[in-house]
Formats: C-alpha cells, sequence, structure tokens
C-alpha cells in the first residue's frame, strides 16, 4: 500500500480512493488511527481526513479515563 506513495505526496484519484479503502478495511479490523499513520509513513490528521471521508465511524479514544477513582480497602 504505502510503499509506491512518497512520504508527504500529494494523493488524488483512484491512488486516493484505493488508500481510503485500504485504510478503512484495516481500521474496521482494529487498527488505530497512528498504527496506520506510521504504517503509511503518513501523519495522523492524514489518515483521520482519509477515515472521515471514507465515512467511517470513528471510535472513541481509549486509554485511562479521568474521574474513576479506585476504591482501596483501609
Amino acid at each position: 500500500m504505502a510503499e509506491t506513495l512518497k512520504k508527504g505526496s500529494r494523493v488524488t484519484g483512484a491512488a486516493r480512493e484505493k488508500l481510503a479503502a485500504e485504510l478503512k478495511s484495516k481500521y474496521d479490523s482494529g487498527a488505530s488511527i497512528r498504527a496506520l499513520a506510521e504504517s503509511t509513513g503518513r501523519s495522523y490528521g492524514f489518515v483521520h481526513r482519509m477515515l472521515s471521508e471514507s465515512g467511517v465511524t470513528l471510535r472513541g479514544r481509549g486509554g485511562a479515563t479521568r474521574g474513576k477513582t479506585r476504591a482501596t480497602s483501609s
């Protein structure tokens, strides 16, 4: 996929549609936006925009959530 794309090069037309479909497929399979950005050599923002243009429903953020405290036994 990304091997044929030069970092920072403009992606248009059929190549853009193909890349968007591949990113959508991998994202739907569980890959993170950051992982997709890393594997394609593109920025997080580029991958996010491509997914949004493809009509993907983006997942919420992962990791720790604020406000929840763990109960401790004394």
